[in-house]
């Protein structure tokens, strides 16, 4: 009898751990992913949820990247290519903005860059423009990775979410773990105090006010702007502390040399965090 009951109590712990795999392996009863593209140093996947109320689609892209290799911010400097992404507009869905994780600044002068080099995921906001059934999204995805030289990437990434359907939680918890290693939003202990353009001197001046675990170091600070406008390397104040002072060259190469008016991103890593704001001019 008791050898009955220890294999009936196998066969049932079997059976709910087959379930439990079933649960959370990836297939297309909780498919939100499209197929890895792979290439050279690495590959790109697409990761979706389900619309929200509002017709909001939190979506992300992740990009393996093997070791000894990177990948680009969306402004990597005099070189490099940043991730682009085209949806199909039959599909019913667009691309309302891409997030970027805070960076790392690679090589020094004429090439120098800024991106990644490990695995990083691309948060992604998708609107649905019509309907509320199933979604089948299409998007081409282009970028760059490089080891020793960049190499492009293009992919076409698919995958559908069925109206209904629950999302894969694996999925989901990629897309809010994603969203959570954002840079965060300026508050009271992580600021730009004070911004302005020095046009004699061609640079931004920024006075920083930084966490207080980043009392010690040296910031790192990252610009993106307009097409047409790129940054140099910032010259820091001799401040220490948690107030600091920053010079960053700005330089434009068309005929278009007005600062006024065009939004420019700025991203802080400082005692081990980071935020971003947008920089404005008048």
């Amino acid at each position: 009898m008791t050898k009955r009951l220890t294999e009936e109590k196998m066969a049932q712990c079997v059976a709910a751990a087959s379930l439990l795999f079933l649960f959370f392996l990836p297939g297309k009863l909780y498919a939100a992913t499209s197929e890895w593209v792979t290439a050279a140093g690495g590959a790109i996947r697409l990761v979706a949820a389900q619309p929200e109320a509002d017709g909001t689609i939190p979506a992300i892209l992740e990009v393996k990247l093997k070791p000894g290799w990177k990948t680009y911010w969306r402004d990597p400097g005099a070189s490099g290519i940043p991730p682009q992404i085209t949806l199909d507009p039959s599909s019913g869905v667009v691309l309302e903005g891409i997030d970027f994780p805070a960076p790392k600044t690679f090589g020094e002068g004429a090439g120098r860059y800024v991106g990644y080099d490990t695995p990083v995921t691309f948060p992604l906001t998708l609107k649905r423009t019509r309907g509320d059934g199933d979604l089948a999204i299409r998007a081409s995805v282009f970028l760059g990775i490089c080891e020793d030289i960049c190499i492009p990437v293009q992919g076409e990434l698919n995958l559908v979410l069925k109206k209904g359907e629950f999302d894969n939680p694996l999925d989901g918890a990629r897309i809010a773990d994603a969203v959570a290693a954002l840079p965060q939003a300026p508050s009271s202990d992580f600021n730009v105090a004070t911004a302005s353009f020095d046009a004699e001197a061609g640079a931004i001046r920024l006075r920083l006010q930084l966490p207080p675990e980043a009392k010690s170091g040296q910031p790192d600070l990252f610009l993106a702007g307009p097409s047409g406008m790129s940054f140099g390397k910032p010259a820091f104040g001799a401040e220490t502390g948690v107030q600091r002072t920053a010079d960053i060259p700005v330089t434009f190469s068309g005929k278009d040399k007005d600062i006024k008016g065009k939004p420019i991103a700025l991203t802080v890593r400082a005692g081990g965090r980071s935020m971003e704001t947008t920089l404005a001019f008048d």
